[in-house]
Parts: C-alpha cells; structure tokens; sequence
C-alpha cells in the first residue's frame, strides 16, 4: 500500500513538474513576444518623431523664407513711398 501511495504522490509531483516546465516555456514564448513589440513599437515611435522634426524644420525653413520675402517686398514699398514712386517703378530699379 506504502508503495501505491508513494507511487501516487511520485507520480502527481512529475505531472506537476511538467505542467510547470510547459507553463514556464509559454511565459518565456509571451516575454519574448511583448519585448519585440516593445522593440517595434519604441522604434515607430522613434520614426515618428523624425519624421515629424523634419517637417517642423522643413516648415520653419519656408516661413522664414516667407518672411525675408514679405520684409524685402516691404522694404521696396517703404522705399518708394518715400521717394513718391510707385511699387513698379521701385522694382524696376
């Protein structure tokens, strides 16, 4: 009887080491998994942001080439207004 009951409990401690084995192979599998998505992710984020500093420097190149053309154009203006020209005749020189 002793060795049917130590057989049992031999028995149900293999079972459980197995299932335990299995179980911890699966969290390995998921650990790894979500550190690639991690991985993925943080690298699309990177990307993201970029892609999006070079269109912020991309958009302040062209206002500030906006501007220096609005200030010039203005500067012709204020000239010719103070020499009683007109704007086409201010450009023209």
């Amino acid at each position: 009887m002793r060795k049917i009951i130590l057989a049992a409990a031999t028995a149900g401690a293999a079972l459980t080491l197995a299932a335990c084995s299995e179980t911890a192979d699966k969290a390995g599998e998921t650990a790894d998994a979500m550190a690639a998505d991690a991985s993925a992710n943080a690298e699309a984020a990177g990307d993201a942001m970029e892609g999006a500093a070079d269109a912020t420097a991309e958009a302040a190149g062209d206002a500030a080439a906006a501007v220096e053309g609005a200030a010039e154009e203005a500067a012709v203006e204020a000239e010719a207004a103070m020499e009683g020209e007109t704007e086409e005749e201010a450009a023209a020189e």
